[in-house]
């Protein structure tokens, strides 16, 4: 039994869902996401609440079942309140500016990386972090990671793109040789 799939999404008043064949499509004050899910599960709307309820008992049905309350869940999420992501980065002459939809990051190499941020994506820059948001959980955290592969953290001076919740493990380095 999936201890996820059990559980219903709650449906806040001010959101809208429809379920037609196998798209879910969810409108709220922050946009609208739409999904199509496995064949494999079956997805009711009544009163305000979703429930995911698996075809038949085989293991992949199951685990399509809790993945896809999970999906749904995301997406009401998202609709109502959104998802943020902040990356912090730390470097001499490391600097990063947002305009419009594009991002501009002078992250130590010879030019600046522009990144175009994925429609449905903000960018927001203070000092030393990028505040990243939008509805779609998957393309704020494809963003994040597409942002921090441009200059990972390095263990010895902790320079680079990190999330703001990542630990960087410091390496030692060189002692130097002993007379």
């Amino acid at each position: 039994m999936s201890r996820i799939g059990k559980r219903p999404v709650v449906v806040p008043e001010k959101v809208n869902v429809t379920i037609a064949d196998r798209k879910i499509s969810v409108k709220g004050p922050n946009g609208q996401l739409e999904f199509s899910h496995n064949p494999g599960v079956i997805v009711e709307h009544v009163g305000s609440e979703i429930t995911v309820k698996p075809v038949d008992a085989s293991n992949r049905n199951r685990a399509m079942w809790g993945m896809t309350r999970t999906l749904v869940g995301n997406m009401v999420i998202g609709v109502t309140s959104g998802f943020k992501k902040t990356l912090e980065f730390t470097g001499v002459g490391y600097k990063a500016a947002a305009s419009g939809s594009k991002l501009t990051l002078n992250l130590g190499y010879s030019h600046p990386i522009i990144y175009e941020l994925p429609e449905g994506v903000s960018a927001k820059v203070v000092k030393n972090s990028i505040e990243l948001s939008g509805s779609s959980k998957e393309l704020v955290g494809f963003a994040a990671a597409k942002i921090r592969s441009f200059r990972p953290p390095e263990p010895y001076k902790g320079k680079g793109v990190r999330y703001s919740d990542e630990v960087i493990i410091r390496k030692a380095g060189k002692t130097g040789a002993k007379k």
